[in-house]
């Protein structure tokens, strides 16, 4: 077995913490080309699968049809921060399918963006199912079930036929893996989310590239990756970066995806304590690695009178 990847938090010259990493790295075809720790564990891909569950959009017709936008595509794909762009994207969409935002079943919570949610507050509004993180690919979820005049009611379900006959069924085929011999955790918007071997889910990633439906949703992220997350937020700021060379995406306990846009090398990794800090880290090391994006250096941490104390760097062998 491989060391992982280690990313270190330091304090002068000391190591104040210290994040194990697991790595898998495919080609364009999703054959192995490199691995750190344990590349093949099973994992809950978390919202990193956002693109894979959104393909039927593409691959069934819908958006051609519904002429749906980049915006609309992109934030299909996102875990947004809740900004009035990402609620403005959400409400139009249900608006133009005649549906209000109750018939989303992702459940409320207030936006990530400490502004958003901060003149949320101040207005006295109560967040709703738009600012939820996860309400972009629900409304996704609807287009679909309304496309094929499915009763959206229950969509969140395994056995609704949204999810038997069009997600879960591409997360098989993407993703190369067999899911009928498996019972679906529930994610934390309450659709199902299934354990993946890391190989897997960059194997998910490597075809997102090689097929229509995929390349179509990574061309509307590249195009709007303000959309996909948001004000400060890693994807956000590692996609500006890369200049339309890779897309990533992030998702929940430390799990992050991305994908070279110019040779089709994929990854998929995940933290083992599931911090996020150590995915974003390994994450924008990896692109580095690939060429993606230049000059990457450990991150610099600064107190609160702007002082530099210490890093956030990586090493790559596990310790």
């Amino acid at each position: 077995m491989n060391d992982p990847l280690v990313v270190e938090v330091t304090r002068g010259s000391s190591v104040e913490s210290r994040h194990l990493v697991d790595v898998a790295l495919v080609d364009g075809v999703g054959k192995t080309v490199d691995g750190w720790g344990e590349f093949n564990r099973p994992t809950l891909p978390r919202s990193s699968l956002k693109p894979i569950q959104a393909t039927p959009l593409i691959a069934e017709g819908i958006a051609d049809a519904a002429g749906l936008t980049n915006e609309q595509l992109a934030v299909a794909c996102s875990s947004h921060s809740g900004e009035t762009r990402h609620v403005q994207v959400v409400d139009r969409w249900l608006e133009k399918m005649g549906f209000s935002r109750r018939v989303l079943e992702c459940g409320a919570h207030f936006p990530s963006d400490p502004v958003a949610a901060r003149d949320l507050v101040l207005a006295g509004i109560e967040p709703d199912s738009r600012h939820n993180n996860c309400s972009g690919k629900h409304t996704g979820f609807v287009a679909v079930s309304s496309y094929f005049e499915l009763d959206p009611s229950g969509y969140i379900s395994p056995e609704h036929p949204l999810m038997k006959r069009f997600v879960t069924p591409a997360v098989e085929d993407f993703c190369r893996i067999d899911l009928s011999q498996q019972t679906p955790s529930v994610d934390g918007c309450g659709v199902p989310v299934w354990s993946i071997p890391l190989h897997h889910l960059a194997v998910g990633w490597s075809q997102l590239r090689a097929r229509g439906a995929g390349s179509r949703l990574l061309e509307a992220m590249v195009r709007e990756p303000f959309l996909v997350a948001g004000s400060g937020r890693a994807c956000t700021r590692l996609m500006e970066s890369a200049d339309g060379n890779a897309v990533v995406k992030t998702g929940a306990e430390g799990v992050f995806c991305g994908v070279d846009l110019r040779e089709g090398f994929a990854f998929a990794l995940k933290a083992r304590d599931g911090h996020a800090r150590a995915a974003a880290m390994a994450a924008e090391w990896m692109l580095d690695r690939l060429g993606c994006i230049q000059h990457w250096s450990p991150k610099v941490l600064t107190n609160w009178a702007g002082t530099n104390v210490g890093e956030i760097r990586i090493s790559s062998k596990g310790r």
